[in-house]
């Protein structure tokens, strides 16, 4: 059996692992969308993540099965492509990615097709050759064909010989951790994938669940250098944040969020709070069609709610919505906001601020004092959201150079992925077992601090892969 590593090695982004039995048998894990960057990753010749959309290092037509975590774009985003390239295997998932999936997909080839359009429109005078995009709504449509689904806690086979086991990843809605039960040469062998490790005591979704003990592990490593913000503290932050914003200096507070989990988390979190007589009295908007749609889903999946949720939902049956709170959908509403003087809060993605309407809240409130942008998650350095966290005083946005006056704040307790703590409370029943454990979906210098924590607490064969490395195990 070999293991090679075809994304998120040593990036953030782009999940995608290669595991290739000695039959021939190959299951790839996860095929995601490299994001972070202007180009998606074309930012020069020398640069190993340079066109990594557009290309692969497998030959797609030669995969058997796809398993995915879960349907964040950068775990999901090329499957349409890995489908129009010819991948024609199932691809296994939650129900509840699938859902997700149906959503995302569709949403991230409406942005392929417009961004290669207006790509087309704005060089076509200057002679440069057409741009086609990734993948098209109807690529799409051929992938939800190829979706088979399982709930958590539930073996079932992908081959003779092979046999998968999704675990709650607590990370977002369906998301999971992946055990394989692979029998070769007259023994068995478990390989884990940890997915996108969530956070315990977390809102909305059921705590992280461990996987049974492997003999491999590849593990993520978002937060492997540092440790967040507790949930009482992280409340009252937070209330303070909108109440000086809103409140003191008549401002708005505009947050940058994924559509996808980061949305429903803090609309909860406002929800209890309006509950609780302890918002301001100021409107809420969701500008963004896609969180209104996923929002939805998440109603549709309470399978997938902590007990908590459960207990709340006896006193109000709707966590996703209450008076102030609007939902907006439709194009000329959300520009109305850029015009109105009205302190409020908006909630916009896309969380890293390289795509959506986010940039056009950011463009027009940034330069303001009375307002605050809070960035409640991780950003790839070479996004807007990126810049802001790392201090930049001026941006560049929509052909416009913009001063930074608006305060700038950083929540990264909101974070979906768990802490150094919290991921190794994850994987800490695998000491023993584990033969070797790889990092990936992290930045290097994190990476590193994250294999001397677990070398630390007893972990023996700690690895950080490159793009493209193959091991044979």
């Amino acid at each position: 059996m070999k293991v090679k590593f075809c994304g998120a090695a040593r990036e953030v982004t782009g999940s995608c692992h290669l595991l290739t039995l000695d039959n021939g048998f190959k299951i790839l894990l996860d095929c995601g969308l490299y994001q972070g960057g202007d180009d998606d990753g074309q930012a020069g010749e020398s640069n190993p993540i340079t066109g990594f959309n557009e290309k692969w290092l497998f030959d797609p037509r030669e995969i058997d099965c796809l398993i995915l975590s879960h349907a964040h774009i950068d775990h999901t985003g090329r499957v349409p492509k890995l489908v129009g390239d010819g991948f024609r295997g199932a691809i296994f998932a939650t129900h509840a990615t699938r859902d997700l999936c149906a959503l995302m997909l569709l949403d991230s080839a409406k942005i392929q097709e417009s961004d290669a359009e207006h790509h087309n429109k704005k060089y076509l005078q200057e002679n440069e050759p057409a741009k086609s995009p990734l993948y098209t709504v109807e690529d799409v449509q051929q992938v939800m064909r190829q979706f088979i689904s399982f709930n958590y806690e539930q073996w079932f086979d992908i081959h003779p010989d092979v046999r998968v086991l999704y675990r709650d990843a607590g990370h977002i809605l369906g998301s999971a951790n992946v055990t394989l039960e692979i029998k070769e040469g007259g023994k068995t062998t478990r390989f884990g994938f940890s997915g996108d490790i969530g956070r315990p005591n977390r809102p909305i979704l059921s705590d992280p669940t461990q996987m049974p003990e492997l003999d491999y592990l590849i593990c993520e490593s978002t937060y492997g250098d540092r440790e967040h913000e507790s949930a009482p503290s992280e409340v009252n932050h937070f209330t303070e944040i909108i109440r000086h914003t809103c409140e003191d200096k008549g401002g708005k507070v505009i947050i940058p969020a994924f559509s996808v989990g980061r949305t429903q988390e803090i609309v909860f979190m406002l929800d209890k709070l309006q509950h609780a007589g302890k918002l301001p009295p100021v409107p809420v908007y969701v500008d963004s069609p896609l969180s209104v749609n996923a929002t939805e889903v998440f109603i549709n999946h309470p399978e997938c709610f902590d007990s908590d949720l459960h207990r709340y939902m006896t006193e109000d049956d709707n966590p996703f919505g209450f008076n102030g709170l609007i939902y907006v959908r439709d194009t000329e509403a959300s520009k109305q906001l850029n015009d109105s003087p009205e302190p409020c809060i908006i909630i916009s993605a896309s969380g890293m601020m390289n795509a959506g309407r986010i940039r056009h809240h950011v463009a027009n409130n940034i330069e303001h004092q009375r307002n605050t942008i809070l960035i409640v998650g991780y950003c790839s350095p070479n996004t807007l959201g990126g810049e802001l966290r790392s201090g930049a005083k001026n941006i560049f946005l929509f052909g416009k150079n913009l001063e930074v006056n608006a305060a700038i704040e950083t929540m990264d307790s909101f974070s979906a992925h768990g802490d150094r703590i919290e991921m190794l409370e994850m994987i800490e029943n695998q000491k023993q077992s584990v033969k070797k454990l790889w990092l990936v979906h992290g930045t290097l210098d994190r990476q590193e601090k994250w294999r001397e924590y677990l070398l630390e607490k007893g972990f023996k064969n700690v690895g950080i892969p490159c793009l493209g490395d193959e091991e044979d195990l």
